[in-house]
């Protein structure tokens, strides 16, 4: 097998869809296991309720609400990347590892 610079290429395009499709699957995995094993995700996004006159400005029941809701969001965000990455990184690996195939 002779090196070339197409073959060059070629291998470092696999990598790259290999490294991509890893990436994105660990971050599902790390979702699922934050989200339904270990309950990490449980922290507040927003800050306590600063009193305006004496009265908060809203109450712990809506501030608990709008935290549940920010990390529902969150949790979808993470695996709308995760899964991109994962649909652009399998293909981007599987032409290139085929090519690589059918050039050796």
């Amino acid at each position: 097998m002779k090196f070339n610079i197409r073959l060059l290429y070629l291998y470092l395009f696999s990598f790259v869809g290999l490294l991509i499709t890893v990436i994105g699957s660990v971050q599902i995995i790390d979702l699922g296991l934050k989200t339904y094993v270990f309950k990490v995700s449980e922290y507040s996004y927003y800050p306590e309720p600063v009193a305006v006159g004496g009265k908060p400005t809203i109450s712990a029941e809506e501030m608990t609400k709008r935290n549940e809701i920010e990390q529902s969001n969150q949790r979808r965000r993470q695996l709308s990347t995760s899964l991109s990455m994962i649909l652009v990184g399998v293909p981007l690996y599987l032409y290139h590892w085929k090519t690589i195939k059918k050039e050796g």
